[in-house]
């Protein structure tokens, strides 16, 4: 947050139509601080604020230039921007700037140390080691004001990976087995116990946690298969292949989405290992071309299921607006790394042709 307070000393001493000379005989000190002031060189001695307040006859956060609603909006402005791109390299100066700009602001304290820390997942040990004590201090700020469960859970979390990065393994079980929820007493069963059994809404929020659990467990089926020591490649790529015929299948035979969401969000995953993580490009081109016929099928299901159009609720804007579109332009604007290169693959490009 910038300081504006020598700006607001210039425009309320211009109001008020008084000389820096006056001013700094007001304040017993010399004209030259004012301008010094005003020109935003320095800052007034902080035994200053309260009679300069009452000499213009503002208050101190009018003084200071601090507005809460526009910082609020400034907030949020950098943390919107930093999301956009925290993918990118500008994603890490923006998020920077802004910890610098905004310390004691909780999002964005949670977003700068889950950005140096490496997101959630493979975290680099070393770097967690490196970074430990500010880490923690940040954690410990969160704990102690924020009110956003997310964000206390999450603070919570980075304290355990930094346990587990130093070899307290056990210690940082503790921490997911006593702060974090199980998956029986998730909101979602929760919601679901709350209606009769014999009743509507019972049956909506049935089915739109079977949506999105079978979400959930696909994106771990395909984890189970692609990290399986024993498969080799080709070998992960084929049963990825094979699983999403048998999905399709299924779907065809009973038109229950349920089985459609297993084959989108399973393929989605082992598309995406396959591509980071060793695939060649013609086994993740014919696991994307599977991905996206899956998502096609699965968004013209949306409009006429509302319990699984609900379940995209917490998914990213893009998708909950048209899953499809979302999947087929992260494929068309790829912007670096592999996923760029095989732009240049005129396979690659057939597939995403068929699909436009």
């Amino acid at each position: 947050m910038k300081m504006t307070i020598g700006a607001n000393i210039k425009r309320l001493r211009t109001e008020k139509n008084i000389t820096q000379e006056q001013l700094s005989v007001a304040m017993n000190i010399t004209c030259a601080a004012v301008s010094k002031w005003e020109r935003g060189e320095t800052y007034p001695d902080i035994t200053l604020l309260q009679p300069l307040s009452y000499f213009f006859g503002v208050t101190l956060d009018e003084l200071m230039g601090y507005n809460q609603e526009k910082i609020q909006a400034e907030i949020d402005e950098v943390i919107a921007l930093y999301i956009q791109n925290r993918h990118r390299k500008s994603g890490r100066e923006i998020i920077v700037k802004a910890y610098h700009d905004y310390p004691n602001d909780y999002r964005i304290m949670h977003y700068y140390m889950w950005n140096i820390g490496g997101e959630w997942a493979d975290n680099n040990p070393a770097v967690l080691i490196a970074h430990k004590e500010e880490f923690l201090a940040i954690c410990e700020k969160i704990l102690n004001g924020c009110t956003e469960e997310n964000i206390r859970l999450d603070a919570w979390n980075m304290r355990a990976k930094i346990l587990y990065a130093e070899g307290k393994t056990e210690e940082a079980l503790e921490i997911y087995k006593t702060k974090f929820m199980s998956w029986y007493i998730t909101s979602g069963q929760k919601t679901e116990q709350l209606f009769a059994k014999d009743t509507e809404e019972y049956y909506f929020h049935v089915r739109k946690n079977m949506y999105e659990l079978v979400d959930f467990a696909a994106d771990k089926l395909g984890r189970t298969v692609f990290f399986d020591p024993l498969l080799s490649m080709e070998e992960k790529t084929k049963r990825a292949l094979h699983y999403g015929d048998l999905m399709f299948r299924v779907f065809e035979e009973t038109g229950e989405a349920f089985f459609l969401m297993i084959a989108q969000t399973f393929l989605a995953r082992m598309e995406n290992d396959l591509n980071y993580r060793g695939g060649t490009a013609e086994q993740v081109i014919a696991v994307m071309d599977k991905n996206l016929y899956a998502a096609k099928k699965l968004e013209e299901l949306r409009s006429g299921n509302e319990a699984l159009n609900r379940a995209f609720d917490y998914r990213a804007e893009s998708i909950r607006e048209n899953l499809f579109m979302s999947c087929l332009n992260y494929h068309i604007h790829a912007v670096s790394g592999k996923r760029a290169e095989l732009l240049n693959h005129p396979d690659y490009l057939a597939v995403l042709e068929k699909y436009r």
